[in-house]
């Protein structure tokens, strides 16, 4: 009974004195979110980049295709999140196991970086 008495302010003390700030917490999830690293497709400003090229033969001619992660740093959150949840086949991974916490952090730091454009 006293080691919980004596922990308990400890505790709530951690809930209002986080070690990170939110955009530092942001921040490490945009880039380990416990799964594909969003800077891997969307690069390290979320403005987007090219994940691959390939080409194709068409009529007999090799025709470049390129797949381009977009840039996330103008979308607004509640487009964000249904990206993070999508129902149909895409090459975005879901992210279904994000907390409604982590998710507002990560889309604090993408806008964070919109002023750096």
């Amino acid at each position: 009974m006293r080691l919980i008495l004596f922990l308990l302010p400890v505790f709530l003390l951690a809930k209002e004195n986080w070690f990170i700030t939110k955009l530092e917490y942001g921040k490490m999830l945009y880039h380990n979110p416990r799964g594909i690293s969003c800077a891997k497709c969307h690069g390290e400003n979320a403005q987007g980049k090219v994940i691959a090229r390939y080409y194709i033969t068409k009529n007999n001619q090799k025709i470049l295709k390129t797949i381009k992660a977009p840039d996330i740093t103008n979308i607004d959150f509640d487009t964000f999140q249904k990206k993070l949840f999508h129902k149909k086949l895409s090459i975005m991974p879901k992210y279904n196991y994000l907390t409604p916490q982590e998710i507002s952090a990560i889309y604090l730091y993408i806008q964070s970086l919109r002023n750096k454009k």
